[in-house]
């Protein structure tokens, strides 16, 4: 799996809300991890930007998020997450903020290639809300595939099924006035 980008980010935190560095890893798959340091060994969080972000701001877009001491606003990256909660994160400089930004936009749109040893091809795998996939740096993608149309065969069987008997019981109602006259 490719790295598309790392380095030192400030990140907050959820409960008291403050700043701390952490050593940041973007992969193609969309996980951002956050470590302690930079050797990898302490892993802190990971999201899975695939299938949580919505949007990406940076510098004054951010709003009223306030960055940690000695780091102008410019710096400030807000992740904004689906289940309607935000992620404050900031850069060392305005120039490494835009990097950051452009790089997690990009990550969303991305798709996940799949590898194949029996053809040694690599294939796209398409996200869409029918295919979803789970991807673990290190170990190898999960797909959990849900057909749209599944089911509908045997519901379609049913509703005819269902109206042939309901079309048979109604023409014996309608034949019975004959018989009383």
């Amino acid at each position: 799996m490719a790295l598309l980008r790392s380095g030192w980010l400030w990140r907050q935190t959820s409960v008291l809300k403050r700043w701390k560095l952490n050593w940041c890893d973007l992969w193609i798959d969309g996980s951002l991890c956050f470590y302690k340091s930079d050797n990898r060994r302490e892993l802190e969080q990971r999201i899975s930007l695939k299938t949580t972000c919505i949007d990406v701001h940076s510098g004054l877009e951010c709003g009223a998020v306030t960055p940690p001491e000695n780091n102008p606003k410019e710096n400030l990256i807000v992740v904004l997450l689906k289940d309607s909660s935000t992620f404050h994160l900031c850069a060392n400089s305005e120039d490494d903020a835009i990097a950051w930004k452009l790089t997690l936009l990009e990550t969303r749109r991305n798709p996940v290639f799949t590898y194949d040893p029996y053809d040694d091809s690599y294939q796209a795998v398409p996200l869409n809300s029918y295919n979803t996939v789970y991807i673990t740096p290190g170990t190898g993608p999960v797909f959990v595939h849900q057909d749209p149309f599944d089911g509908v065969a045997e519901n379609l069987a049913m509703g005819l099924l269902a109206g042939m008997a309901a079309g048979a019981a109604m023409r014996s109602f309608l034949w019975m006035p004959l018989f009383f006259c």
